[in-house]
C-alpha cells in the first residue's frame, strides 16, 4: 500500500491571480457598501500591493520546497571549506603566501652603518677645551754630575779674572739655573736619564779634589778667589773630555754645581776617598750643557721634585 502523498500547493503565478482576483472582488464589494477611499490611496491601488503579493508567494514557495527532501542541500560552509588565501590575518588584512625577498633584510642591516664610517678621524682628547699633546722627552741616558768644591756660580760670574773658563766658556754653552741649589741639580741629573733614556742609562758622579792640607791649601780655602781658580782648573780639563765624547754627543747630559768638598783627614775616611755635601740652602745654581739643553740662556724654571718629568721637559727639548 502506497504511502499518502503530501497536498500539491498551487504554483507561484496561480497564488498571485488568486490574490489579485480576491483583491479586486473586495475592492468592488466595499466601494458598493462604504464610502470611498482616503486620498493617500487614491489612484490605482494595485502597484502598491504587488510587492506584498510578490512576498507572499515567495514564502509559500519557501515552504513548499522546505516540505521536500530531494531539494534540501547541505549548507555551503560545510562541504566547500574557505581556502587558507582568502582568510583575513589578525590585523584584518588578507594574508600572503609571498616569501619575504632576502634582499630586504640586507639593506636594512647595511643601512645601520655609516658609508663613511672607516674615514672618520678619533676624537682628540682635550683638556679644558684644548688639545693635549704627549710630552716628547729628549732621550738623555748618560748623565754626569759635576761637584765643585765651594763657592757659586754668582760669585763666579762677579769675579771673571778669577774663572775665566767658567764665565766666557762654560756658562754661555748652557743653561744656567741661578736660582736651583746644589740638591736640586743633584736630583735633577738622578732623574734625567731614567725619566727620558732607554736602557742603560748610567750616571757619572765626579768630585773635585778638596784643598791639600797644611800650607798648600791655603790657596784654595773655600770663599776665596783661589777656591773659583781651582774650581776653574778643575773644570777647564773635566769639562772638554766629556763633551768630545760620543755618548755625549748622542744622549749626554752635563749638570755642574757647588757644594762642600771634605778632606778624608777631616771626616774620618779611607786615604783617597773624598765627600761632598748637597745643600739646598744658599741656592747655589745649577749649569746644563748637554745638545739638549738650549745654549746661552738662563731659564726661571723652578725645580719640582714631585714632577721631575715637568721640569725636564721644560729644559731639555
Amino acid at each position: 500500500m502506497l504511502p499518502p502523498r503530501a497536498p500539491r500547493l498551487p504554483s507561484l503565478r496561480v497564488t498571485a491571480v488568486l490574490a489579485v482576483g480576491m483583491l479586486a472582488i473586495g475592492m468592488a464589494v466595499g466601494a458598493a457598501i462604504g464610502p470611498a477611499p482616503s486620498a493617500s490611496f487614491a489612484g490605482n491601488p494595485v502597484p502598491l500591493l504587488l510587492p506584498s503579493i510578490a512576498a507572499l508567494a515567495e514564502s509559500n514557495a519557501s515552504a513548499h520546497a522546505s516540505t521536500s527532501p530531494s531539494t534540501v542541500e547541505p549548507p555551503a560552509s560545510a562541504s566547500q571549506p574557505t581556502p587558507a588565501a582568502a582568510s583575513p590575518s589578525a590585523s584584518g588584512a588578507p594574508a600572503t603566501t609571498k616569501p619575504v625577498k632576502s634582499k630586504t633584510t640586507s639593506k636594512v642591516v647595511s643601512s645601520t652603518t655609516p658609508p663613511n664610517a672607516a674615514k672618520t678621524p678619533a676624537p682628540n682628547t682635550k683638556t679644558g677645551g684644548e688639545t693635549t699633546k704627549q710630552t716628547t722627552l729628549p732621550p738623555v741616558t748618560h748623565v754626569w754630575l759635576i761637584t765643585l768644591s765651594g763657592g757659586t756660580f754668582a760669585q763666579a760670574l762677579a769675579q771673571p779674572a778669577s774663572a775665566p773658563y767658567i764665565d766666557s766658556q762654560l756658562v754661555s754653552a748652557g743653561a744656567l739655573l741661578s736660582e736651583w741649589s746644589a740638591l736640586a741639580g743633584s736630583s735633577f741629573a738622578n732623574e734625567a736619564g731614567l725619566l727620558s733614556g732607554v736602557p742603560p742609562q748610567t750616571l757619572d758622579s765626579i768630585v773635585q779634589p778638596p784643598c791639600p792640607e797644611g800650607a798648600a791649601g791655603e790657596t784654595c780655602e773655600p770663599e776665596t778667589a783661589g777656591a773659583l781658580s781651582a774650581a776653574d782648573e778643575f773644570l777647564k780639563a773635566t769639562v772638554p773630555p766629556i763633551t768630545a765624547s760620543l755618548a755625549y754627543r748622542e744622549n749626554g747630559l752635563v749638570v755642574i754645581t757647588f757644594g762642600t768638598v771634605g778632606n778624608p783627614a777631616e771626616s774620618s775616611l779611607p786615604a783617597g776617598s773624598t765627600t761632598a755635601t748637597l745643600s739646598s740652602e744658599p741656592p747655589v745654581g745649577v749649569l746644563l750643557i748637554s745638545p739638549f739643553a738650549r745654549a746661552g740662556t738662563r731659564p726661571s724654571t723652578k725645580y719640582d721634585p714631585t714632577s721631575p718629568k715637568q721640569s725636564l721637559s721644560g729644559l731639555l727639548h
